[in-house]
């Protein structure tokens, strides 16, 4: 997704912060679970920033607002490696599969 929009991006974001939060809750150990919320809280805090923006901005091309979300990329991609021993339920490990494919696929400049 090498241009996606300030629109398409949040669409992205909030279905990852959902598919997070579903992870979250099903985690078995508080690692992980703190593993799964320091995400969660880059993602609310990047579309935080997003929501300050005018709506007459959501066309234009999304990059990266917070420190915090681009560092969660990091973790994102790590979460993709270690998928099958964090996300115990496999309806919601295919789901953040997708995901965080889509997110990893969101520009950063």
């Amino acid at each position: 997704m090498a241009h996606a929009s300030i629109a398409q991006a949040v669409k992205i974001l909030e279905d990852l912060a959902a598919g997070l939060d579903l992870a979250y809750w099903e985690a078995s150990t508080i690692d992980r679970k703190d593993f799964f919320y320091d995400i969660i809280s880059a993602v609310r805090s990047e579309l935080s920033e997003i929501g300050k923006l005018s709506v007459l901005d959501h066309d234009l091309g999304y990059e990266p607002i917070t420190v915090d979300f681009r560092t969660a990329r990091t973790k994102l991609s790590k979460l993709r490696q270690l998928q099958d021993e964090y996300v115990l339920r496999s309806s919601t490990a295919a789901r953040l599969e997708t995901l965080i494919n889509d997110a990893i696929s969101l520009p950063v400049r």
